[in-house]
């Protein structure tokens, strides 16, 4: 078992767009369906493995090219140091201040830990100014607990 790292950071109006954070349903549009809707899930199910925008299921971020890993470690704890980097690298641009507390990021790291610690996978997110986004994800691999259908997307 070992973890991937993620980090998206960018308009708050992209990671809006839902439709292409989540999977392509398993079926296509049958015979008869609207063009709109037809040409809307060719553009899901061509882009969801591609783009780089952050999946509603972190687990699915190991359908996506391995490029988009920003890290890989063996141990929870290294997982959480880059969690811990990261939060501390964007802090200063959190849109609430509340989320800049010490206290609440610790208990947010903790948390990170205990979950990866049983396989489990870390999401986190927060606003910043102007208005964008930050995500930040940890996906455990080989196997992934939620979807352990998912090859890992590094070799």
């Amino acid at each position: 078992m070992h973890h991937h790292g993620y980090l998206w950071a960018g308009p708050k109006e992209r990671f809006d767009e839902e439709g292409l954070r989540r999977p392509p349903h398993p079926e296509p549009p049958g015979v008869g369906s609207k063009p709109e809707l037809v040409q809307r899930y060719r553009e899901v199910a061509a882009g969801f493995t591609t783009i780089d925008l952050p999946p509603l299921e972190p687990a699915y971020w190991l359908v996506k090219p391995g490029s988009l890993v920003r890290g890989t470690w063996d141990h929870p704890k290294e997982a959480v140091a880059w969690l811990g980097e990261r939060l501390a690298e964007y802090m200063h641009r959190f849109a609430f201040e509340e989320h800049r507390d010490v206290g609440r990021v610790a208990a947010s790291l903790n948390s990170a830990f205990e979950r990866l610690a049983w396989g489990g996978d870390v999401a986190l997110g927060f606003y910043l100014e102007r208005p964008s986004f930050l995500s930040l994800a940890v996906v455990t691999c080989s196997p992934n607990r939620s979807r352990p259908e998912l090859d890992c997307p590094v070799p």
